[in-house]
C-alpha cells in the first residue's frame, strides 16, 4: 500500500481554509484545490510499504510517541515549493512549529533506521493547492505574498494518523490505517 504519516486537520479551520483558497482560485491561475477532507500535515510519506512493514511503523509510532504529551499548533502564512518563481505547492505554515518538528525527527530518525529515505530539510506546512501551469502567476504570487502573515486558527495535536494513499485521475484518495493517539 501507498502510506503516509500525517496530522489531520481540525475541522473548525476548514471554513478559513477553504476562504484562502478562494481567494487563490480569484488569480485565474491552473490551480489543483486540496479537498477539505483531504487537508493534513504530512509527517512522513513512505511510498509503497508492505504489510510487514506497516507493522514495524505502527510499534515505532506507539514507542515513540509514549514521550509525547498533546500539543498545540498555530497555523498562520502562506508559503510555496519550490520557490516564487517557480511555484508548484502553495501552503499554510506553522508558526513556532518546535514541538511539531521535533517529533518528525524524532520518528523520521527511526524510518531510516528501517531503510526509508531520510527527509530533507523538512518544513511543517499544510497544503492547499497545487499549481498546474504558469498561467496568471503574477496575480497568484502577488495573492500570495499578500496572505503572508494571515491568520488561521489553533488547533491541538492529539493523534498521529497513518494513512494510505490511492492516486485515481479525479485525485487522491487517502484512506486512515490507524490512528494513534498522543
Amino acid at each position: 500500500m501507498r502510506a503516509f504519516m500525517a496530522v489531520d486537520l481540525d475541522s473548525r479551520l476548514s471554513s478559513k481554509i477553504q476562504e484562502v483558497q478562494r481567494e487563490l482560485k480569484k488569480t485565474d491561475a491552473p490551480l489543483k484545490i486540496v479537498e477539505p477532507d483531504n487537508l493534513h500535515f504530512t509527517l512522513k510519506f513512505f511510498g509503497d510499504i508492505s504489510p510487514s512493514q506497516a507493522n514495524v511503523i505502527t510499534s515505532i509510532i506507539q514507542d515513540k510517541l509514549e514521550n509525547y504529551q498533546s500539543f498545540p499548533l498555530h497555523i498562520k502564512g502562506t508559503g510555496v515549493f519550490p520557490h516564487m518563481g517557480y511555484m508548484r505547492v502553495i501552503w499554510l505554515g506553522i508558526e513556532d512549529p518546535q514541538c511539531f518538528s521535533r517529533l518528525q525527527m524524532d520518528l523520521d530518525q527511526e524510518f531510516v533506521k528501517m531503510g526509508f529515505k531520510k527527509e530533507r530539510s523538512y518544513i511543517p506546512h499544510l497544503t492547499i493547492a497545487r499549481v498546474k501551469g504558469p498561467q496568471n502567476k503574477e496575480i497568484l504570487a502577488e495573492t500570495i505574498k499578500k496572505m503572508q502573515e494571515i491568520e488561521i486558527g489553533h488547533m491541538t495535536v492529539e493523534k498521529l494518523v497513518l494513512k494510505k494513499s490511492e492516486l485515481t485521475p479525479v485525485g487522491p484518495i487517502y484512506t486512515d490505517v490507524k490512528e494513534f493517539f498522543i
